[in-house]
This record gives C-alpha cells, sequence and structure tokens, in this order.
C-alpha cells in the first residue's frame, strides 16, 4: 500500500529524547528558584558584624542577573546535548529494527534463505528477529513442498494422460482392433486419474483446516475401516487382529476416517504376500488418544521409514499394482494428523512391516 512520506520514527524519537531533557531541565531550575532563591531577600539586610564574616551581603535581585544568563547557557547545551545524544540513542535502538525491515524487503523480493541472526541476549526486538527467522524457516519449508508437489503431481496426472492420447491414437491407427480391450483400459486410466485428483482436493482440503471440529471415537473408526477393506484383505490372505479401547476425540468425522482407511488400506497392500497380519489397536491417555495400525511385511530401515509420508512415496519402490493407490496415502494421513494438532510416527519392526502411531488430543470431557 503506498503511504505519504512522513517524519520518521528516528527524529520523532530524537525529539521526543531532547524535549524530555529539556522539560527536566527546566522542572530542576525551576525547582531551584521555589526552594532556594524565593528564600533569599530582595532588599540588604543590617547584621551584627560580630555574627558573619565579612563581605557582601546577596539579594535576589543580583543573583538572578547572574543565574538567568548561566541557566539560558545550560538550556540551550541541553537542547544541543538532547539533539545529538538522542538522534544517536534512536540510532542505536532502532538499528534491529532497520535489519528487520531489510529481511523483509529480501524476503518479499523471494528470498526465503536470508536470516536475520540477531546477536545479544533477549529482548523485544531479539524475540521479535526470531520469530522472523522462525516465520521465514517455515515459509522456506512450505514452499519448497509445494514446489515439489507441483512437479510430482504435474508428473503424476501427465502419465495417465498420455497412457489415454496413446490408446487413443493406437485406436485410431488400428480400426480392427477390439474396442472393448481399449475402452477398458481407458477406463483404468480414467479412474486412476480420477483417484489421483481426489487425493489432491484431499490434501488441500486438510492444509486449510476449513472443516468442523465434532467429537469422534478413533476405534469406532477403525472398526469401520476394517470392515469396509475386509473384502481387500481376504483377497490378499490378510487376517486382522483388534483390540482397544473408546478414544474420543475432536475433528472431522470424514478427514479421520479417510486416515484410519488409508492406513489399514496401506498396511493390506504393503504386506506379505501371503498369511499377512495386520494389527489396529486404539488406546486412550490423559491428554491424549492413540490409533496404531501395524503389518507384517518386507523389513525397513528407519531411513526408508522417514520417507514414506512423502507424496508420491509408495513402499520400497514405486509400485503400480490394482491396489497400489496414486502415492498419497500416508501423505494424506500426515496431513490429516498435522491439521488435527497431532503427531505421526512411523517405526519399522524388526520382523519386517511397519508400525505407524497416530497420536491426536483427547476430546475435552462433554464436548459434542
Amino acid at each position: 500500500m503506498d503511504r505519504r512520506p512522513g517524519v520518521s520514527v528516528r527524529l520523532k524519537l530524537t525529539l521526543s529524547y531532547a524535549g524530555f531533557l529539556m522539560i527536566a531541565g527546566v522542572l530542576l531550575l525551576g525547582a531551584v528558584w521555589v526552594f532556594l532563591l524565593r528564600y533569599v531577600p530582595d532588599r540588604a539586610m543590617l547584621k551584627n558584624p560580630d555574627d558573619r564574616p565579612d563581605g557582601v551581603f546577596p539579594i535576589r535581585s543580583v543573583l538572578l542577573d547572574v543565574f538567568a544568563p548561566r541557566a539560558a547557557a545550560v538550556l540551550v547545551f541541553l537542547l544541543f546535548f538532547g539533539l545529538l545524544g538522542g538522534w544517536i540513542l534512536a540510532g542505536r535502538m532502532l538499528a534491529p529494527l532497520t535489519r528487520i525491515a531489510d529481511a523483509t524487503r529480501t524476503a518479499t523480493k523471494g528470498s526465503l534463505s536470508h536470516r536475520i541472526r540477531l546477536p545479544g541476549r533477549k529482548d523485544e526486538f531479539r524475540e521479535l528477529a526470531d520469530a522472523f527467522d522462525a516465520m521465514l524457516a517455515r515459509l522456506e519449508a512450505h514452499v519448497a513442498e509445494q514446489q515439489r508437489f507441483a512437479a510430482n503431481a504435474s508428473h503424476e496426472l501427465r502419465t495417465p494422460l498420455a497412457v489415454s492420447k496413446a490408446l487413443l491414437d493406437v485406436a485410431r491407427a488400428d480400426p480392427d482392433q477390439d474396442p472393448g480391450e481399449v475402452i477398458d483400459r481407458l477406463h483404468a486410466v480414467n479412474t486412476r486419474a480420477i483417484d489421483l485428483t481426489e487425493a489432491l482436493l484431499l490434501l488441500s482440503h486438510a492444509d486449510q483446516r476449513s472443516f468442523t471440529r465434532e467429537r469422534v471415537d478413533l476405534s469406532l473408526l477403525a472398526e469401520e475401516a476394517i470392515e469396509t477393506l475386509l473384502p481387500l484383505a481376504e483377497k490378499r490372505g490378510v487376517t486382522f487382529e483388534t483390540s482397544g479401547d473408546i478414544t474420543p476425540t475432536l475433528g472431522s468425522h470424514a478427514l479421520l476416517l479417510q486416515l484410519t482407511t488409508n492406513l489399514v488400506h496401506n498396511a493390506i497392500v504393503h504386506n506379505l504376500p501371503e498369511q499377512g497380519t495386520v494389527w489396529v489397536d486404539t488406546g486412550a491417555c490423559p491428554d491424549t488418544v492413540v490409533l496404531t495400525v501395524e503389518n507384517t511385511g518386507e523389513k525397513l530401515t528407519p531411513q526408508q521409514a522417514s520417507t514414506l509420508t512423502e507424496r508420491f512415496q509408495r513402499g520400497t519402490e514405486r509400485v503400480h499394482t490394482d491396489h497400489a493407490g496414486v502415492g498419497l496415502g500416508l501423505a494424506i494421513v500426515k496431513t490429516i494428523t498435522h491439521a488435527h494438532d497431532g503427531t505421526l510416527t512411523l517405526t519399522p519392526r524388526p520382523d519386517g512391516g511397519i508400525r505407524i502411531t497416530v497420536e491426536l488430543p483427547a476430546a475435552p470431557s462433554g464436548a459434542t
């Protein structure tokens, strides 16, 4: 926003310091007058020479003639000293703000890697600078994540579109080809593109936290997710083992159901080829509720486990099966968890597979 130029803060502070110093000087001289000069007689008094030493007895008029010019000189000195000292002092006091303003202008130009790193002990300016540095760090990480996400999303969306174009080109070049096969393949590619688009929309919705919070029981959501995915588990020879308590929290029922479904689906798909197991457990603590999903499967290193929540990352390799998903399952889980002020922990199991723990704030007693 354009603003008209005004008086600088440094000049305002300088005038304030000088004005305060002048007022203090006037008050000091006034106090001298009130408590000293006013009690000096204005006429000479006769005294016994034996009572005081010889000399001239001062009177008020004489003292005023001597005091007034010197008082004026003192006020002039205080004015000069106040302006000069105030200008220097204001400059030193506002130096941190100048560095913060320079960093802000640098960030406005797109350079988010710049940091203020204001030295010195903690005070209001240092707190402001540290908060600004933390904000820049979060913005830089967010922008970098969004750039990676946009690049990955563009790549993922381009793949089904390219496949669809290739199928149509083949069908156009070979009129004798069975149209049913082309339609089936186009349907599969289109379904995958729709799933990816819906996942992207869900991620955006969770990132914005634009949802109504209500009381939700994670144990009921886990039961619903298991019931929904039971046919897929039976098809893959995976068995469920469930346990847990009532785990009430506050959040979006739809998003938390998506979170639970993604965890259970991920545990089923990335499991042993046969006779795999998925454990689903819910627990309540005084201030938090915990949902734990773990499965059998290939052995993972801690480094591999830490990358599973990255978007478009699918296990130890980028697999493309009928139920492999679009690579956003655990990324959606992470986003929904953070949107609900929770924490997500991924821990490889010693015997293979992974344990995923979601910890959310518990619903207050009586919350609806």
